[in-house]
């Protein structure tokens, strides 16, 4: 019953906690998003550099561990003399390995499509830009929704690390309630619901974009098990 009243009165906390995990999540993925089209685009069209520039960059924030980023990011930003706020550099380090995984979500489905479909718009008198806008991308996002849900799920357990750098997000609050009470199993347990709930939520909502925007007997090529949560 004591486990059961500390949880009780410290939800409201881990509660407002999870304000700031969901504004971290959903900033981080918002950037993964907006770079990550132009970057697997460029590993599809770009020239050879390019591609090669890309791929230094995916494989550079898909290699080295979250923590040591945020660890790496904290210290430049001291050394450069700029303001080291917390939720800003989680952002930022979550944000630029997000837009690493998405590229490659967004490449895998533009190069699932068939290669064609730009050489007809060419033929149509459209140039590569136009092609590759209008044709190319509004079908690879759509095949790119049950990715980018897996995504979603990863970046917010990801996102858990970030209370090392003392974010005010559900972890942290978890663990400072945690310190001064000991009921560390009730607490942690409390929070992994939490955690479970906001990935139940935002998955199902995929769900239901996935299937409004389903193209019936056009098969996505990328299967689904980004949407695990049915």
């Amino acid at each position: 019953m004591d486990s059961l009243l500390v949880v009780y009165h410290a939800l409201p906390s881990m509660l407002s906690g999870s304000l700031v995990t969901v504004g971290n999540v959903t900033i981080s993925l918002a950037m993964g998003l907006v770079l990550g089209v132009p970057l697997a685009v460029a590993q599809v069209y770009g020239g050879p550099w390019l591609r090669r520039l890309v791929a230094l960059y995916v494989w550079f924030f898909r290699g080295v561990p979250i923590l040591v980023l945020l660890f790496l990011c904290y210290g430049l930003f001291i050394s450069l003399g700029l303001p080291a706020d917390p939720f800003l550099i989680c952002c930022l380090v979550l944000g630029c390995t997000s837009t690493a995984y998405q590229s490659q979500i967004f490449r895998g489905a533009i190069e699932s499509l068939p290669q064609g479909q730009l050489n007809a718009a060419r033929a149509l008198g459209m140039g590569e830009t136009t092609g590759i806008c209008t044709i190319i991308l509004p079908q690879a996002m759509r095949l790119s929704i049950p990715g980018w849900a897996n995504e979603f799920s990863i970046l917010l357990k990801d996102s858990a690390i970030c209370y090392v750098l003392g974010t005010q997000d559900i972890m942290a609050r978890t663990s400072f309630v945690a310190a001064r009470t000991h009921e560390h199993l009730a607490l942690y347990a409390a929070a992994g619901c939490i955690y479970f709930l906001l990935t139940l939520v935002v998955l199902k909502v995929l769900r239901r974009l996935e299937e409004k925007v389903h193209v019936p007997g056009y098969s996505s090529g990328m299967g689904s098990e980004g949407m695990g949560v049915g």
